[in-house]
């Protein structure tokens, strides 16, 4: 499978997943980290991915997403956004909106 179906098949499967540097115990860049705490504060659970461990999806993802930087955020197959934007919509109520009623799929 390429890099870009495995990016799919990742957006399409995962309701709520952050593509980070780092993971949300040890996030490795400033930004990375906000994201998360904005998340955590959320009460809601989401999946991520480690680009610094996947170079391949490092590379794709910005050009797939057509958003240059990371991290980025997607629910519901739908790119929410970045860093500033997270943070944006934890304030002012619509990330906890957006988070409301998704369903994960059985495992």
């Amino acid at each position: 499978m390429d890099t870009i179906e495995r990016i799919k098949q990742q957006i399409e499967q995962t309701p709520v997943l952050l593509y980070m540097k780092g993971t949300p115990d040890f996030p490795m860049c400033g930004f990375s980290a906000k994201a998360v705490e904005c998340m955590k504060n959320e009460g809601q659970p989401f999946a991520y991915v480690n680009i610094l461990q996947d170079p391949a999806i490092r590379s794709e993802l910005p050009k797939y997403a057509d958003w240059p930087t990371f991290p980025q955020l997607w629910i519901n197959k739908e790119l929410v956004g970045g860093c500033d934007i997270i943070i944006e919509m934890h304030e002012n109520g619509e990330l906890a909106e957006l988070l409301e009623g998704i369903e994960w799929p059985e495992q």
